[in-house]
């Protein structure tokens, strides 16, 4: 269920049970593990295949986008067209609702992938770029155990599903699931990389709190989209500092 809820990977028809509706955010780290192992699958296939730095940089930038289907894209959208139109908090809601795309994300949207793109050709260029390309096995994990974390620990905004529908019956345990596995790949990260993965982990880390803290703030919750706001900021800044370390 959550697979395919938070996935673009066609799988076969799996009934939806209401009862198991509390396990869905719990286990949105492990579809991140899933999506972490298929990118660094294809940036090893790649690179043995010989392609070319830019190509591989621009597939590998676009890569978790695509697998999403754009999910947590369409979040950073909307969330950016709310956030920095300067309104009252009542206007920015209904911005954050309105399925058009503002000049606001757009721009946002532009900004993110050169940054990204950048990021992603200086880690491929440089000369610890396998070691570096490791982390790509970690990070969606690393961002969705923190997306999952708020999501499950913040106040909902009242139009959210994830406030009227995922969190009920969400217990102790639950919160655990998925912080769990984002501190089992950061150490992961820490291990295999050392001060630089530390590094890459504090910025996530320091990207996520910042983003969804500040929409928090503006909004007086959380929703799918602000999470996916959040969560693509932590990835970005994730690439950005393992390409500047």
């Amino acid at each position: 269920m959550s697979l395919g809820m938070f996935c673009a990977i066609p799988l076969p028809y799996t009934k939806w049970e209401e009862n198991c509706a509390n396990l869905v955010i719990p286990f949105f780290p492990a579809v991140g593990l899933i999506i972490g192992a298929l990118w660094y699958g294809a940036a090893r296939l790649l690179l043995l295949a010989g392609l070319g730095k830019v190509m591989l940089s621009a597939f590998l930038m676009i890569f978790p986008y695509v697998i999403t289907g754009f999910l947590h894209i369409d979040g950073f959208m909307d969330a950016s067209d709310a956030i920095l139109s300067r309104r009252s908090r009542e206007e920015k809601l209904r911005i954050l609702k309105d399925p058009h795309a503002g000049a606001f994300a757009v721009v946002s949207v532009l900004v993110l992938f050169v940054i990204c793109f950048a990021s992603t050709y200086e880690i491929v260029s440089g000369t610890s770029a396998a070691g570096k390309l490791r982390f790509l096995l970690f990070i969606p994990a690393i961002s969705r155990s923190l997306a999952g974390a708020a999501l499950l620990s913040l106040k909902a905004l009242p139009q959210s599903s994830y406030g009227s529908y995922f969190k009920k019956n969400v217990k102790t345990v639950h919160k655990i699931v998925v912080v769990l596995p984002g501190i089992v790949a950061a150490a992961a990260v820490c291990l295999l990389l050392g001060i630089k993965g530390s590094i890459a982990v504090g910025a996530m880390a320091a990207g996520f709190s910042i983003s969804i803290i500040h929409a928090y703030r503006q909004l007086g919750g959380v929703s799918g989209d602000l999470s996916g706001y959040a969560l693509t900021v932590s990835e970005a800044c994730g690439l950005v500092a393992l390409a500047l370390v």
